[in-house]
């Protein structure tokens, strides 16, 4: 599969490394020095022989190009024509430009949802968050649409924004919203209305959490591997429904617990519960835990004349092998290949260049 990239920035163009890296041949167009007008002829070229065009560009940009998906699709009946984009491609902010801090985290709801009460601002959200899940969306969007043409033999028009990609991100609280209830904040521990589901800090300073949503079938066996029968007979702690009374009362036992032992105690006495729980690591923490390693989800580039480095890997796996990461090229280090698969001679290459369609 070919796809034609003309897109910057982040959210689009790793929707085209991800396709690289599941074995497509991306051939990405990056704005040379001089009017880019110049070389429309030679993206209509590759876009003859391309089954994908992945683009970021707004309407009103692509538009004046020539290159909206109209004119595309008519042009290239059989083409996949992808598009991403921060706001969608009907309504009044079609043409607006959008970066995931400002389409996704700020209009999208993320930077409401997740500031605890008592901040005067929204907290900051991490780089790209919503480019890279976005990204991931129009990555799998394009599968589909590949799909759907083996079998039909017609392209499609797929679009994925920021904002979309947001919404679906807060599904749980737009179900609450759309039901005009009250949204879930976060609130005091032991107001929890379980509190087998939490996060409990260690003698040492660390946290473990507790995902133990049927509470019921796990909470007789942590109590008796925490030394503590007691706990499970007492009437407070019964079931799901005294829990949720006693909230107060069972966070504060377990805090005691939990409190009293170091991490590696708590972490060798929950792994021996075949219960869900999970270690609260940070981003330093993953560079070195075994599982991580084992499924090759940090992997390393190769590349002669460089040092190896290391590179989170894309979620994806087949056959349980994780992608072979390269390095990204350098700016124009493919352009006379593919100009030359296409037809050109070196005379016809040197005018692209004195042109400035081509650095």
């Amino acid at each position: 599969m070919r796809v034609v990239e003309l897109a910057q920035w982040v959210f689009v163009p790793v929707a085209g490394a991800l396709l690289a890296d599941w074995g497509a041949d991306v051939v990405r167009i990056e704005r040379p020095e001089g009017d880019p007008y110049r070389g429309l002829a030679v993206l209509h070229e590759l876009l003859a022989g391309a089954d994908v065009f992945l683009t970021n560009l707004r309407p009103g940009a692509l538009a004046r190009l020539g290159l909206d998906a109209e004119s595309l699709r008519e042009r290239y009946p059989a083409l996949v024509y992808a598009r991403g984009h921060g706001f969608g491609v009907r309504g009044p902010d079609a043409d607006q430009p959008g970066y995931d801090a400002s389409a996704f985290w700020a209009r999208g709801g993320l930077a409401d949802a997740l500031t605890p009460p008592g901040h005067d601002y929204p907290i900051h959200q991490r780089g790209a968050m919503g480019d890279r899940n976005a990204a991931m969306a129009l990555a799998f969007g394009i599968a589909g649409a590949l799909l759907r043409r083996s079998r039909t033999g017609e392209g499609a028009v797929v679009d994925v924004s920021l904002l979309a990609t947001a919404i679906w991100t807060l599904s749980s609280d737009m179900l609450t919203a759309l039901q005009a209830q009250a949204l879930p904040r976060p609130t005091d521990r032991a107001a929890s209305p379980n509190p087998l589901v939490g996060t409990y800090r260690t003698a040492d300073g660390r946290h473990v959490q507790l995902v133990y949503l049927q509470g019921d079938r796990y909470w007789p066996d942590l109590c008796r591997a925490l030394g503590r029968a007691d706990l499970a007979d007492d009437p407070r702690f019964a079931d799901m429904a005294a829990r949720r009374a006693h909230a107060a009362e069972c966070v504060a036992e377990l805090d005691a617990e939990f409190g009293r032992r170091t991490f590696a105690e708590c972490a060798a006495l929950l792994s021996t519960l075949d219960a869900p729980w999970a270690p609260v690591q940070s981003v330093h923490d993953l560079l070195d835990d075994p599982q991580v390693l084992a499924n090759g989800y940090i992997g390393e580039v190769r590349d002669e004349g460089l040092e190896p480095y290391r590179l989170p890997a894309v979620p994806v796996q087949f056959d349980e092998q994780p992608p072979l990461l390269r390095r990204a090229p350098e700016l124009g280090e493919h352009t006379e290949q593919i100009l030359l698969e296409l037809g050109h001679d070196w005379e016809a290459i040197s005018a692209l260049r004195e042109a400035g369609a081509i650095p």
